[in-house]
């Protein structure tokens, strides 16, 4: 077994002042490695980067052309949202389409990220509801499953036929067998697999052809980087300043996985203290490795070789990829 390597480093002045170690892996359409840093065979919870995988089952059941769901729609399935009107009101829309309210959903309420959200909220004396929910696109996904395939309420229950179709989608694209599962942060299970194996299911999206439920998926989070993450957001930014020819998607405790599919290309990432700044800095360096984002384009700039500053706006430091990574 190889051990995680350091793939981002803060330096402040000429001090290496932390390191984040990680794990790396870039795979191609025939599932072969074609770049990886550390241990392509260490076993890893993929988190909200696994959501498109999540929602194959959505498109490939016929759930979504029996409802008509939109492009907007389907890249909010495979969202991590920070609860914007952007966001909520198209949730909102998406459950009165079902025939449902917000108790249906099984994510729990969760304050907005997004400031004029959150701030309306409290002048208001509101509380958040479920909607709000950074996954609530994903479990509007899961409610439109269960109510194609005429399933009970109890969405997120392993043995509900939605988390059985997540699971099966999930083991045929990584073409691995899951060891186990563990609860995310929206109380759905999120099935382990390697890193390797979640580098060959994103070379499965790059791959696909036009029409399939893999290309939909890929194309709806390229057609519309707003939603899957929001402004300010690395998802966001990073696929806007390429142009929107890839996918790429955080996870939580610092997953990241991005989906190329001019070159067919699928990678994923895990950085094991869980640090955001360091999956961020990764995943634009193997980008830039890689030929799609441009090391000069500003929003690179705000993850790779990020200057660090202090509360009086003098450079202190740098986050930067480290040199194996390049």
């Amino acid at each position: 077994m190889t051990h995680s390597v350091p793939l981002a480093e803060v330096w402040r002045g000429p001090f290496l002042e932390s390191v984040h170690f990680g794990h790396a892996v870039v795979c191609d359409e025939t599932g072969q490695i074609t770049h990886a840093w550390g241990d392509p065979n260490a076993v890893v919870l993929p988190r909200s980067s696994s959501k498109m995988i999540q929602a194959l089952p959505l498109i490939q059941s016929g759930a979504a052309d029996a409802f008509n769901l939109t492009t907007e729609q389907l890249a909010l399935a495979c969202a991590s949202h920070q609860g914007a009107d952007i966001h909520t009101k198209r949730v909102g829309r998406w459950l009165e389409q079902l025939e449902l309210t917000d108790d249906a959903f099984r994510c729990g309420p969760q304050t907005p990220a997004d400031e004029p959200a959150r701030n309306a909220l409290i002048k208001t004396d509101q509380s958040p509801c479920q909607y709000h929910n950074n996954c609530s696109g994903k479990h509007a996904g899961f409610l439109t499953l269960a109510k194609h395939l005429g399933a009970g309420p109890e969405y997120i229950d392993l043995d509900h036929p939605v988390q059985k179709a997540c699971l099966e989608a999930h083991e045929e694209l990584t073409q691995e067998t899951s060891p186990g599962f563990g609860i995310d942060g929206c109380s759905a299970p999120n099935h382990a697999s390697t890193l390797n194996g979640m580098a060959r299911a994103m070379a499965r999206f790059a791959a696909a052809p036009d029409g399939s439920a893999h290309e939909r998926l890929r194309s709806a989070m390229m057609l519309h980087p707003e939603l899957v993450a929001g402004e300010g957001r690395a998802c966001t930014n990073l696929m806007r300043a390429m142009g929107g020819k890839v996918a790429v998607k955080t996870g939580a405790e610092a997953f990241f996985i991005a989906i190329i599919p001019e070159k067919k290309l699928g990678v994923a990432l895990k950085i094991m203290d869980g640090a955001t700044r360091a999956s961020e800095c990764a995943i634009a360096a193997i980008l830039v490795k890689l030929g799609v984002l441009d090391a000069e384009h500003p929003e690179t700039m705000k993850y790779l070789n990020t200057p660090i500053s202090n509360w009086r706006g003098a450079r202190t430091g740098t986050l930067r990829a480290a040199p194996q990574l390049l």
